[in-house]
C-alpha cells in the first residue's frame, strides 16, 4: 500500500484513538490541543513518508510521534502543563518523563470514557452525535453534514458551541455512573448507527460502500458489549444488524465498484461466519420484554440473510417493517417496506402503497416505482426511472440507474 493510500486509511483508524487517549491526559476542555497534536503527528507522516518510506511499522510510529510530540508541547508550554499536572502520570519517578499509555486496553478504555463524556445531557443530542462523529470516529466536517443530512456551516456552528459547553461544564472524561449510562447510552448506539449507515449506504466520495467506517463503527459497539456496564439487550441488537449487514459485503458490490441489487447477489459469497456472529448477538438481545428500532432491524437484517425466497420470509420481513415504521418513521424503511410488500402482496398493489408515500425529492422512491412498473408499463417505468436519474446525487446511483433504463 502506498503512503497516499495508507496514511487516509491510518488517519481513519488512529486518529480517533490518539484523540482519545490525549483528551483523557489533558481533559475535555484541551479537546483542540489533543486534536492539534494528532494532526501534527499525520502531517509529520505526509511530509516524511514519502521521503523516507513507510516506516515497517507505521502505527507504531505515529505513536511514537505523537507522544514525543505531547512531550515536545508540555515542555513548552508551562502554564499548560501546570493546569493538567493532576492528571499527569510519569514512567519512572527518577526520569521524570511523561507516560503516554498506546496499549490496546487503554486505547479502548479512553475511547468507552470519551464516547459517554461527548454524549452529556449538557449538549443537544445533534451536537454529541456531531462530536463523537468528529472525535471518535474520524469524520471529517462534510462528511457529518451528509450523515446527518445538513449542511458543513451547520455542523461548524453546531462543534464549536459543543466544546465550548464541555468546557464550561467541565465535564470529567470517566464512565458515568449505572444510571447515567443508561440515559446516554441511546445517543452512543444512535452515533454507532449513523457512523455504520455512513459507510454502509455511503453518498461521500462517489463510494457505494466504505468499510473502514464500517468496521469502526463495529469495533466501537464491540467496545460496549464487551463492558458489563453497557452490554444492554439494544447494544447487542445493533451489532447483530451490523453483522447481518456487513454479511453480505463481498456480494454487494462488483469489481467495478458498482452496486449488486440483493436479489442479484451471489449468495455463496455471503459470510456465514458473520451471519453467526450476529444470530449470537440477536440472542444476547432477546432478553427482557424492550423491543427498540435496532431489534426490529436486526430482526429484518436476519431474515434478508435467509436465502430462500420464501413467502413466509416476506411476510416476516413486511410485518418487522410495519412494527418499525410505528416507533421510528424513515423514508428509507417506508420504501424498503414497500419492496416487501411487493413480495407478499404483488406489484401493482404495491405500486398504490409506494404512491402514498409522496417522496417526490428522493430518487430511491422513483427507482422503487420504475422496478415496479418494469412489468406492468414500460413507459412509465421509463419516465420514472428518468426522474430518478435527475434526482440521484452520486456518480454510483446514476450509474445503477441508467442501467436499469438500458435493461428495459
Amino acid at each position: 500500500m502506498k503512503e497516499q493510500e495508507i496514511i487516509p486509511h491510518l488517519f481513519r483508524t488512529e486518529f480517533s484513538k490518539i484523540t482519545a487517549v490525549l483528551c483523557v491526559v489533558f481533559g475535555l476542555e484541551h479537546m483542540e490541543v489533543a486534536e492539534d497534536i494528532t494532526s501534527e503527528t499525520f502531517a509529520a507522516a505526509l511530509v516524511t513518508w514519502p521521503h523516507k518510506g513507510i516506516p515497517e511499522n507505521p502505527t507504531a510510529w505515529l505513536y511514537a510521534v505523537a507522544k514525543n510530540k505531547t512531550r515536545n508541547y508540555l515542555k513548552h508550554n508551562k502554564i499548560f502543563m501546570e493546569k493538567i499536572a493532576g492528571r499527569i502520570q510519569y514512567s519512572e519517578p527518577e526520569n521524570n518523563e511523561m507516560e503516554i499509555d498506546l496499549s490496546d486496553n487503554h486505547i479502548s478504555d479512553s475511547q468507552l470514557q470519551m464516547l459517554f463524556a461527548i454524549c452529556h445531557p449538557s449538549i443537544s443530542t445533534e451536537a454529541q452525535i456531531g462530536l463523537a462523529l468528529r472525535i471518535l470516529c474520524g469524520f471529517g466536517i462534510e462528511e457529518i453534514a451528509t450523515a446527518l443530512l445538513t449542511n458543513k456551516e451547520t455542523i461548524n456552528k453546531r462543534l464549536y458551541r459543543a466544546k465550548k459547553k464541555l468546557r464550561n461544564e467541565t465535564i470529567q472524561v470517566e464512565l458515568p455512573s449505572a444510571c447515567e449510562i443508561d440515559r446516554r447510552l441511546e445517543t452512543v448506539l444512535t452515533t454507532l448507527y449513523l457512523l455504520f449507515n455512513e459507510g454502509y449506504y455511503s453518498e461521500s466520495n462517489n463510494q457505494i460502500l466504505r468499510k473502514d467506517l464500517c468496521l469502526e463503527a463495529m469495533r466501537l459497539t464491540y467496545l460496549l458489549v464487551k463492558n458489563d456496564q453497557t452490554k444492554t439487550p439494544d447494544t447487542n441488537a445493533l451489532l447483530a444488524l451490523m453483522c447481518f449487514h456487513s454479511s453480505r459485503f463481498a456480494a454487494r458490490e462488483n469489481d467495478y465498484g458498482t452496486m449488486i441489487l440483493y436479489r442479484d447477489q451471489d449468495r455463496a459469497l455471503w459470510n456465514e461466519e458473520l451471519i453467526s456472529r450476529g444470530a449470537y448477538y440477536l440472542k444476547q438481545a432477546s432478553h427482557g420484554d424492550h423491543v427498540s428500532s435496532f431489534h426490529l432491524e436486526a430482526g429484518i437484517a436476519w431474515w434478508y440473510t435467509v436465502k430462500t425466497d420464501t413467502k413466509e420470509k416476506w411476510e416476516n420481513i413486511l410485518q418487522l417493517y410495519n412494527r418499525l415504521l410505528i416507533i421510528k418513521y424513515s423514508p428509507v424503511a417506508a420504501l424498503n417496506r414497500i419492496y416487501a410488500f411487493s413480495k407478499v402482496h404483488g406489484k401493482s398493489a404495491a405500486i398504490a402503497e409506494a404512491e402514498k408515500l409522496h417522496l417526490t425529492t428522493n430518487h430511491y422512491h422513483y427507482t422503487l416505482l420504475g422496478d415496479l412498473y418494469k412489468d406492468i408499463n414500460i413507459s412509465k417505468a421509463r419516465n420514472y426511472l428518468h426522474k430518478a436519474l435527475s434526482l440521484a446525487r452520486t456518480q454510483e446511483d446514476k450509474n445503477t440507474i441508467r442501467g436499469k433504463i438500458d435493461s428495459l
